[in-house]
């Protein structure tokens, strides 16, 4: 069997070394356009800040390793142009010398990746563009930064690629702004959630302008639609990628709306001899239960090995896929897994959420601190949907638990009955997840009702009755504006002071205390009582970087953050 791979990074290398496993005798081809197959694309933002420090240490493999330790023919800057289904062969173009010529295929796989958009910008012709693709565009970046001394860059864009890039140029000491027209970065978070990497970014000197978009640019500098202007000498475009599917087009293969290719289970193409992995791919939601795009190095692995192993005979059940993903950002580590709570709104899914702050390991360790937790599950059934974990510590173990949770169908029951490795420095006795888990049932069975910190400016606003059940130090350290402080300790000597014919809202610093004293409460008679989810640790979180960047009034006298 002679097997042609088109691209030669995560889904075409890892198809092509699968093959080999499978078939020792097999004639493998992989075609590479580039002048780099097998390199960590995910890598490339850290070569600006040096924590890769050189180039060729992003490129895992040569083409003479490919060939000396599989026996893969790994043709480097040699473009695929055009397929000819009908003659099992492809046009090939070798950049070097410019000359085409044709290869014959029994099977052909494509993981052709995707494209950087390039939005169509007004004077986007005399700036200094750059894009984070590959070894070639980050070498090209950072020379250009080194050599012309550039001090200031933009960032358009605040997907991963954005946020890891001007994470990494501020770490290099470069001023970095960035720019995203919707509302926050990282759409795999909710926005209350986001809003505690937002403050990291701008405490970090990132100049962050949220829901507003580039509309010109004036040589480097961005004019953007609300009138500011962004001063810049370099730009990086980090809007999106969109799948480089041009050859599957001009082939005649099945492709949907947003020009991505359709696959089967097995990862076969609409021509049964010829299979598509990767970015450029359409995949299965396993928990809408529709169709998807999911441009992420993991999924593009398994996808790979799925294809190679059904070429053979080898079928895999194919269990979609949910989105696992995580990020570093500066001090911070954020994770997420699975559904939003605003893609359950999309999607019209029954919900409900649990957020928790406990700390990540026992309090009285060394390092220890708040990790922010967030549960959304389906209502009624209590089918976990999704999870995304904030903090200084091992937030992507926390979410690792749940993405293994939510593909064999867990309930938040399971969650809270899941037994996990605890010591004082890794861990809690009752971890987060299991936390989060009894929230959930508890939330679920009635126990008690809640609201989110993104409506407490509403409430205050409105003059409801919040109590602050912290101690006296405490809350004089900083409180929501109208609170009234009744500490846990003095509840039950001074229930006659708290109104019964209207509702209240208990907080306390991450709503443990303030769960106890709804109970309390709820034991004397109580039936108005709500605790405020996140409590004034949350709250502080979601208010502060909107309360700056709007210079808006504080619904706190003072902010708390630890």
């Amino acid at each position: 069997m002679k097997y042609v791979v088109v691209g030669g990074v995560a889904g075409g290398a890892s198809t092509a070394a699968r093959l080999r496993r499978l078939d020792e005798q097999a004639e493998i081809i992989m075609f590479e356009k580039g002048p780099h197959v097998s390199f960590s694309n995910c890598c490339l933002p850290y070569r600006l800040s040096e924590q890769v420090n050189a180039n060729d240490k992003l490129v895992l493999m040569s083409p003479e390793q490919f060939a000396c330790q599989y026996n893969i023919e790994a043709r480097v800057s040699n473009e695929v142009l055009s397929i000819d289904r009908a003659g099992k062969k492809v046009r090939v173009k070798n950049l070097a010398d410019g000359k085409e010529y044709e290869e014959s295929y029994d099977k052909l796989i494509l993981a052709p990746g995707a494209n950087a958009i390039i939005p169509n910008v007004k004077g986007i012709e005399s700036a200094n563009i750059f894009v984070v693709k590959n070894v070639v565009d980050i070498a090209k970046l950072y020379s250009f930064l080194k050599e012309k001394d550039v001090k200031k860059v933009s960032v358009v864009g605040g997907g991963f690629i954005g946020v890891e890039v001007a994470e990494n140029l501020t770490d290099a000491g470069y001023k970095v702004s960035l720019v995203e027209a919707m509302p926050q970065i990282l759409r795999t978070y909710d926005y209350d959630m986001v809003q505690i990497l937002h403050k990291e970014m701008m405490d970090k000197g990132i100049d962050l302008f949220l829901g507003d978009k580039a509309v010109e640019f004036r040589g480097s500098d961005l004019a953007l639609e609300s009138g500011k202007v962004v001063e810049g000498e370099a730009v990086v475009m980090a809007v999106g990628v969109t799948p480089d599917s041009r050859l599957a087009k001009d082939a005649g293969l099945e492709l949907n709306s947003r020009g991505a290719i359709k696959v089967d289970p097995n990862y076969r193409t609409s021509d049964p001899d010829i299979y598509a992995v990767g970015d450029a791919i359409e995949v299965f939601n396993a928990l809408t239960h529709k169709p998807t795009m999911l441009p992420l190095a993991g999924p593009a692995q398994k996808e790979a090995r799925a294809a190679a192993d059904h070429i053979y005979g080898r079928p895999v059940r194919n269990t979609g896929f949910i989105g696992s993903s995580c990020i570093k950002v500066f001090d911070y580590n954020a994770a997420s897994t699975g559904l939003t709570a605003a893609q359950c709104e999309d999607e019209g899914i029954s919900y409900d959420i649990a957020y928790v702050i406990p700390q990540d390991r026992v309090g009285l360790m060394p390092g220890s601190c708040p990790l922010h937790y967030k549960l959304i599950y389906e209502v009624p059934t209590g089918r976990v949907l999704g999870a995304q974990a904030i903090s200084k510590g091992d937030a992507a173990k926390r979410i690792d638990i749940v993405a293994t949770l939510i593909k064999f169908g867990g309930t938040v029951d399971d969650l809270r009955d899941l037994e996990l490795c605890y010591a004082p420095p890794f861990s809690t006795a009752k971890d987060a997840g299991n936390h989060a888990g009894l929230v959930a049932c508890n939330l679920l069975q009635g126990v008690f009702r809640q609201v989110r910190v993104d409506q407490v400016r509403d409430l205050v606003e409105a003059g409801a009755y919040i109590i602050d059940v912290r101690e006296e130090n405490e809350y004089a350290q900083g409180h929501i504006t109208t609170a009234v402080n009744v500490p846990l300790s003095q509840i039950r000597q001074r229930m006659d002071e708290i109104p019964k014919d209207r509702p209240v809202y208990l907080h306390c610093r991450s709503s443990q205390r303030s769960y106890n004293a709804l109970l309390a409460l709820q034991g004397h008679g109580f039936d108005n009582i709500y605790n405020i989810s996140g409590s004034f640790l949350g709250l502080c979180f979601y208010e502060y970087f909107n309360d700056v960047k709007q210079d808006r009034k504080p619904v706190v006298t003072a902010y708390n953050f630890n």
